[in-house]
């Protein structure tokens, strides 16, 4: 089994796959008479192909046991995938080019005020926390068509994770 190392979550070493979901950079506008600021900008959602339209959900994760056996990757051929913590808690984002190359995986660790948007087709591995009860904003496509692609890894091509 093939062992990954894991970063820290950057816009730079994340932008292969998709977005990196902070405050830092974005624009601030000051907004409610100055009592409230808005960040614009923090991902752009692409959702709409086939009639489709936006779905936001709420996930309650658990953690796996450890080490992480990398047995699933999946992807979403017809929209991005926002997904956003609600506690200020460090998860983890398991990325790769090609399921069957685990040379291609990318691992981070979010600080738990950073969230990911999955481009499309970008293959990642379903959530995972590191504590018990963490909730998620989810921002994906709803509607008409296949939008997930899983792949299970053999023995060959599985990797692990050991924060």
């Amino acid at each position: 089994m093939h062992q990954i190392s894991i970063a820290p979550l950057t816009k730079i070493a994340f932008a292969p796959y998709g977005e990196v979901v902070e405050m830092d950079g974005c624009d601030l506008v000051s907004i409610n008479q100055g009592f409230a600021a808005r960040f614009d900008t923090l991902a752009k959602v692409d959702v709409a192909t086939g009639g489709a339209s936006v779905n936001i959900s709420l996930f309650v994760a658990k953690p796996r046991p450890l080490p992480i056996d990398v047995k699933l990757m999946e992807r979403h051929p017809l929209g991005t995938q926002l997904f956003f913590p609600l506690q200020d808690r460090p998860w983890l984002v398991l990325v790769c080019a090609d399921p069957f190359v685990p040379a291609s995986f990318r691992a981070f660790e979010a600080n738990g005020r950073q969230g990911v948007n999955y481009a499309r087709n970008i293959w990642h591995h379903p959530l995972l926390v590191l504590t018990d009860e963490e909730h998620f904003l989810v921002v994906d496509r709803k509607g008409p068509g296949n939008n997930l692609e899983e792949v299970w890894l053999d023995d060959q091509h599985r990797v692990c994770l050991s924060p």
